[in-house]
């Protein structure tokens, strides 16, 4: 590890105001799920180990399948995920990978998720994709998260 970006007063503080906005999208309509599948396969995307051993262990202490879990880097090529959850998968891709995304995932994901779950999955995304790099950076590496551990950032 390059820095304990938690260690660092400025890192703590940054680290209460994502905790806030994460509050915000878990109590937003957006379903649990939906949130756990988009933050992993961007972790995914973009080799985050931190960010992915946090969302495979919140999504399976939430009830998740493990085996889905296990699919989400082959979603296309799977009979587990919804088409509102390959609707997010799809969109968190283009989202992680492009300046933007298609007006045919934009399309797909506005046919099963409503203004406000949508303005929840923008903002998931371009938050998902900023805590992964923050960790990329400073090499936070995967393994060690406990359940719950980020829940004394929120306040």
């Amino acid at each position: 590890m390059r820095l304990n970006l938690f260690g660092t007063e400025t890192g703590t503080m940054l680290a209460k105001r994502f905790a806030g906005l994460s509050t915000v999208l878990h109590q937003s309509t957006l379903p649990k799920t939906v949130i756990e599948l988009v933050s992993l396969r961007a972790s995914q995307l973009n080799g985050c180990g931190f960010c992915l051993d946090m969302h495979v262990k919140e999504a399976v202490a939430a009830g998740e399948d493990p085996m889905r879990l296990h699919l989400v880097a082959g979603w296309r090529e799977t009979t587990v995920f919804t088409e509102a959850e390959q609707a997010a998968l799809a969109f968190a891709e283009e989202g992680t990978e492009n300046v933007s995304v298609s007006d045919d995932t934009w399309t797909a994901l506005t046919k099963h998720f409503d203004d406000e779950q949508t303005a929840a999955l923008v903002c998931l995304v371009g938050l998902i994709n900023a805590a992964n790099r923050m960790a990329v950076i400073t090499q936070q590496k995967g393994g060690a998260y406990q359940v719950g551990a980020m829940a004394h950032f929120e306040s």
